[in-house]
């Protein structure tokens, strides 16, 4: 696909992003390896099936299936603040940029990817229409700096947008789109994509740091 062919969304994203798009390269340069040690800690949240963040109380997100590039910039998010998350700001701040590209390698595993010819499990909603210039109409982002959306918690997506929106997660793109956005909206998207197939997954929690080791 020429870049002339990307619709606008596409471009103003690239756009936003082109300063941390040296994650494209985490497949690589990072060590899955190095990357599961360091990521024992992480487990203790996103290796939970249906883990729940407390004060907001919203799902734990999925990230087996993840584009590792999108983990590396979000990782990045959280460290520089344009993302508020306490927990996430204090562990992603202790992460050198070699870290993450491990961490985002070992946590993402096989990335998930459309499934050819396949249709969507329900009827997209209307605003799907603007979201799939980046995540797919499948949920599944069109290039790896965009964060894949397929089998996500509902409920997750839901607080990314009304944090987009609220200024909690700082993104000129995002934002203005989520704030065209009525709430109706916002959780009709959530619940399309979170049914999307192929799907990510919860990572498998090891039963110590001495097997998460092996």
């Amino acid at each position: 696909m020429s870049v002339r062919s990307w619709s606008y969304p596409v471009l103003a994203l690239l756009v936003l992003v082109s300063g941390g798009f040296a994650a494209s390269t985490a497949q690589a340069e990072g060590n899955a390896a190095q990357g599961k040690l360091l990521g024992y800690t992480c487990l203790g949240c996103h290796g939970v099936d249906n883990y729940r963040n407390a004060y907001p109380n919203y799902s734990v997100p999925k990230l087996v299936g993840q584009h590792p590039e999108y983990l590396v910039i979000a990782l990045n998010a959280y460290k520089s603040g344009e993302r508020s998350h306490g927990t996430m700001h204090a562990q992603a701040s202790s992460y050198s940029d070699q870290d993450m590209l491990d961490l985002s390698l070992y946590l993402a595993g096989e990335p998930v990817k459309s499934a050819a010819g396949a249709k969507p499990a329900v009827t997209p909603p209307a605003a799907v229409a603007t979201c799939s210039a980046c995540h797919g109409t499948d949920g599944v982002g069109i290039v790896n700096i965009y964060p894949t959306l397929a089998g996500q918690h509902a409920d997750y997506i839901e607080q990314a947008l009304n944090d987009y929106r609220a200024g909690r997660r700082r993104n000129a793109v995002m934002g203005a789109f989520a704030a065209a956005l009525k709430p109706a909206d916002i959780k009709a998207v959530a619940l399309y994509f979170s049914q999307q197939k192929p799907a990510l997954q919860t990572l498998a929690r090891p039963t110590s740091r001495y097997s998460a080791a092996k």
